[in-house]
């Protein structure tokens, strides 16, 4: 018999890789598991501060080798030290029939000072205390009441009339909405008027009215009700009845019919409303409740088009309903509405503004009378991500950034402060970190916490108006981290498809790593457009990785095109083209590192996700057969068609055109060639579980192998405990050709 040598020398190598791991047993799941520890091997890292009043004094607890510690510290005199006396206090809790305590494990929450520092509230064990510190006296309060935020599902509209009556500044009238118009009471009289007359049952005005300061106008929305849409599921498996149960959720997807909005004004002294021409804005996406100038001049909204391409904040004349653009919005691909951000200076005088239109986020200083640009406060290839404060005497503004300090990872925040005129920019915090920062009521300190994936935290205190390094508070020390075997992540950089751009990721290794093997690489993906995803600050645990990286794999993440917090060209990669994830810098990327690290290996590569990783996930095997051999999608929207409208419309555009259809796994399932692993919850009311069912029957329609995993009873999700433990199976036998170990017996 004639034997190929060649192809007998590869099959042996390969066989010595993966002999070289050992067959990957139960024992060495537990391993993987067990280092969740990690995060429990550092101290001195988060801490949660909270200034004390107006003051320049704050308080913060820390976890130190001693257990939780509370320090109190004077940013004035320099001073830090124990907040109290953990001894005393332990001892005075277990006088009053608390649960034993011991010092440096109390437990405590919802911590206050007053301003004198000689009292303190705080709850324990849900009793709410009162402990004078001064005289060493413990005052039992209350049982602490639960706190249950309800936000309501996120998806639901608005409830119209949902607010009531609203009472008028000067307290002499109460509008209200009855048979779908405007009324008004005098609260003397009991006089009422009608105000409006072509409310009705599909057309009607909203409850949310607002009055002018000065009580003299009214504003509200008149609203055209769209018909609600609903996604519907199954729960197979209540937990309170034997029989399954059919739920539904108000879910609009991309095309449906949206509520249309309409300013509307009202003359209360007159008993009239003023006409508001409001044709323009039609074709609307949304329209914002109005809000009035403190001088009761007139009211402003923000109109979002439908398709995200204009954005205008608008202004209503209070006398005639006249109508007036301040700010015009516009882009070819989109306006990124939700980093949107405006103030108003003087009573809107001037507007601080926040665009892309030189191509990064920036900051502009418009004119309110005529809407046009006084000057560009910010400039340059980086951007402004938060507003943290306006002073309007000093005209200065305190906001962070990203991507201005040269040879940074371009996604670190720091925290500025530049006056209006765009003069006088100071970085606060200089240092080459991820920064964290909490200001003093006047903006005189800052408390700084900085760190990076492979720097661990230090916390200082600041001042807040040079930056200058006052007092180091903490320092995290990771000593035992680092005995425990644990590897820091490496932060990795390599040129992206253009041969121009940086593209940021980390690499995430095993903490038994060695360099003479060759190991498969297993990418987490998360490409949605709107920020970036890659952590930047020190994490000593990810849940994704480090588990997974413990059976042998080398673990990345990255920031390709197409997400967010770069330029805006960077960004627009993903406009009506969500199916590419920026898997092209992905591609290269892993090649650079592959280059440089010759034990990962490039022919074994897998992919995971949720959500619109989900989707990139599948999408990255659909398309990129070639390189990624294995994906495990869990949750995706798979058809952005049938997941939330705003999400999809703001990325895919509107209206509904081919594209859709050309980025949808479900239309282009039958590209399968690599492994693939879907994941579900069945009641999932974020994406609709049926766009996976959906991939699912088109792949068997398309005679394709895969495996397929719902969760009874299981909303939005990665796939919890059983679904890491399948998603981790599937790359132990896909990627590192083993036999996962037998978990029925």
């Amino acid at each position: 018999m004639k034997i190929n040598l060649k192809a007998f020398i590869s099959i042996a190598f390969l066989l010595s890789e993966l002999i070289g791991f050992g067959q990957v047993t139960k024992s060495d799941y537990q391993r993987a598991d067990s280092t969740r520890r990690f995060n429990k091997l550092v101290y001195q890292t988060s801490i949660s501060p909270e200034w004390v009043e107006k003051s320049h004094t704050f308080w913060y607890r820390v976890k130190t080798r001693r257990g939780e510690e509370y320090y109190i510290v004077d940013s004035d005199k320099r001073i830090k030290k124990e907040a109290f006396d953990q001894n005393k206090l332990s001892k005075l809790l277990s006088s009053q029939g608390s649960k034993l305590k011991k010092a440096f494990q109390l437990g405590l929450s919802q911590i206050s000072f007053n301003k004198d520092l000689k009292e303190m509230k705080f709850t324990v064990d849900s009793v709410q205390w009162q402990y004078k510190l001064s005289c060493n006296k413990l005052i039992k309060l209350k049982k602490a009441e639960k706190y249950n935020k309800d936000s309501g599902y996120w998806a639901a509209s608005r409830d119209e009339f949902g607010r009531g009556q609203v009472i008028s500044p000067d307290g002499k009238w109460i509008a209200f909405i009855r048979n779908y118009n405007v009324y008004i009471r005098n609260l003397t009289t009991q006089q009422e008027f009608q105000l409006s007359y072509d409310g009705s049952e599909g057309d009607f005005y909203s409850s949310f009215v607002v009055w002018s300061p000065d009580s003299k106008k009214l504003a509200t929305n008149k609203v055209k009700q769209n018909v609600k849409k609903y996604i519907y599921f199954v729960e197979s498996s209540p937990v309170d009845q034997l029989q399954p149960k059919l739920q539904k959720r108000e879910y609009l997807k991309p095309g449906d019919v949206v509520p249309i909005k309409r300013p509307s004004l009202f003359d209360v002294e007159k008993k009239v409303q003023i006409p508001i021409d409001a044709t323009a804005y039609e074709n609307q996406f949304d329209l914002s409740d109005p809000e009035w100038w403190k001088d009761s001049r007139g009211f402003t909204f923000e109109f979002n088009q439908r398709g995200h391409q204009r954005f205008q904040l608008a202004e209503v004349n209070a006398s005639d309903g006249a109508v007036k653009i301040l700010v015009d919005e516009t882009s070819n691909t989109f306006v990124e509405y939700t980093r949107n951000y405006h103030a108003y200076v003087n009573d809107g005088k001037e507007i601080i503004w926040k665009s892309q239109r030189d191509g990064w986020f920036h900051l502009y200083l418009i004119d309110g009378e005529s809407g046009k640009i006084k000057n560009q406060i910010t400039k340059g290839e980086w951007i402004v991500r938060n507003v943290v404060d306006i002073n309007e005497e000093k005209r200065q503004i305190v906001f962070s950034g990203s991507g201005r300090n040269p040879g940074e990872d371009p996604y670190l925040i720091h925290y500025y402060r530049i006056n209006f005129d765009g003069t006088g920019l100071v970085d606060l915090t200089p240092e080459n970190g991820n920064h964290t920062a909490w200001f003093s009521s006047d903006y005189a300190y800052l408390i700084d916490s900085y760190s990076r994936i492979d720097f661990p935290t230090v916390t200082v205190l600041r001042d807040g108006t040079t930056g200058n390094l006052i007092k180091e508070l903490e320092k995290a020390d990771i000593a035992d981290l680092v005995k425990a075997g644990w590897k820091i992540p490496e932060v990795f950089s390599s040129k992206g498809r253009d041969g121009k751009t940086d593209i940021w990721g980390l690499i995430y290794r095993p903490s038994n790593f060695d360099p003479s093997k060759k190991y498969p690489i297993v990418e987490y993906i998360y490409a949605g457009p709107g920020d970036n995803y890659v952590p930047k600050s020190f994490t000593p645990f990810f849940g994704f990785f480090s588990p997974l990286a413990e059976l042998g794999f080398i673990v990345v993440q990255i920031d390709g095109m197409g997400t967010g917090n770069r330029s805006k060209a960077f960004e627009d990669v993903c406009w009506k083209n969500l199916k590419e994830a920026g898997v092209p810098d992905r591609i290269l990327w892993m090649k650079a590192a592959a280059q440089k690290y010759a034990y990962m290996d490039t022919t074994r590569v897998g992919i995971f996700g949720a959500s619109a990783g989900g989707q990139n996930a599948m999408s990255a095997v659909l398309f990129h057969p070639e390189f990624y051999k294995a994906s495990v999608a869990a949750c995706g929207c798979h058809d952005n068609r049938m997941d939330k409208i705003w999400w999809n419309e703001l990325w895919m555009g509107y209206p509904i055109g081919p594209h859709y259809a050309q980025n949808s796994n479900v239309e282009n399932a039958g590209l399968l060639k690599s492994n693939l692993m879907l994941i579900v919850g069945e009641v999932d009311d974020n994406v609709d579980p049926a766009t996976t069912m959906q991939v699912v029957n088109a792949l068997i329609k398309a005679k394709k192998e895969f495996e397929l995993i719902v969760l009874p009873g299981v909303n939005h999700t990665m796939g919890g405990d059983y679904g890491e433990r399948k998603r981790r199976d599937f790359f132990v036998k896909h990627l590192l050709g083993q036999t996962p170990p037998d978990w029925n017996n």
